[in-house]
């Protein structure tokens, strides 16, 4: 197994934590909402046996400095950027994104394109979130985490809703870390984080077309919250070099848990169809 190199590299939305392992070209991991790089648990050694991989913990999340106003995806973007000039890679980069991950992948390849060389997003939703969903989901769980933290009603929610009980039940010590960093977070930044992109969450799908780099969405078969594959092949279909595929999991983080094999292969065997640049 590599040994990853734990490092700080300090962007406009504060220091991020990155773990950076294995040679060759570069791929970057950003993980969903609520989690954070220890999020891709196997996979990261996995993917370093065919790429340097750079897993990054998300501003407000994980072992990343804490902060103190909301931010946007734009500014996630520019973070991400930051992180890859500091590290001196200029060269296009396999981009996979969890959810929120996803969401930020999809601003930088299609702002800046030359800095992309594939994505790939795990259980990322394009459409903006409905009035309903704002009302009756969102806008409950601020409300509750602002008054009372991450409280085992709150947590026993997320934990569902982003894993699922099939991989609470097959891996539950890996399910526990996972849902840990968000029990563990602290308040006022996760608070900030969970405006930003949750409360705030607008449609990406006007960015779709712009994205030139091939891209691969990844569905979870039974994703509760929503995203289907009928709507990962809806999205792909409006991009000029897009596909869609299906891995097991009932909620946008489960996949790495239950069916990492798989995500794996998967997302290898895309990386191999692209040629090198």
């Amino acid at each position: 197994m590599s040994t990853p190199s734990p490092d700080f590299v300090a962007t406009a939305l504060g220091g991020l934590h990155l773990d950076s392992v294995g040679a060759g070209p570069p791929a970057l991991l950003w993980h969903s909402l609520f989690v954070d790089s220890r999020s891709w648990g196997e996979v990261i050694d996995a993917f370093a046996a065919y790429r340097r991989v750079i897993a990054i913990d998300g501003p407000a999340h994980g072992r990343s400095e804490r902060i103190d106003h909301d931010f946007t995806l734009d500014d996630c973007a520019a973070a991400a950027i930051e992180v890859l000039d500091r590290l001196g890679i200029d060269q296009p980069v396999d981009w996979i994104g969890n959810a929120w991950g996803g969401h930020v992948g999809i601003v930088v390849a299609a702002t800046g394109p030359a800095r992309v060389r594939t994505l790939t997003t795990i259980g990322t939703p394009v459409q903006a979130l409905s009035t309903r969903e704002r009302l009756t989901k969102v806008a409950p769980l601020v409300r509750m985490y602002r008054l009372a933290g991450a409280t085992r009603y709150i947590t026993r929610a997320l934990s569902n809703a982003l894993l699922g009980a099939d991989a609470a039940a097959a891996r539950p010590e890996r399910a526990e870390t996972i849902i840990d960093v968000f029990r563990t977070a602290d308040r006022t930044s996760m608070l900030h984080a969970m405006q930003s992109v949750m409360v705030h969450r607008q449609g990406l799908g006007d960015l779709l077309p712009r994205i030139t780099a091939p891209t691969l969405m990844l569905a979870a078969r039974d994703d509760a919250m929503g995203w289907q594959l009928s709507d990962a092949q809806s999205a792909v279909s409006t991009m000029p070099d897009g596909r869609a595929e299906v891995v097991a999991g009932t909620g946008h983080v489960s996949p790495l848990v239950i069916d990492a094999d798989v995500v794996v292969k998967t997302i290898v065997e895309f990386w191999t169809s692209v040629p090198e640049q």
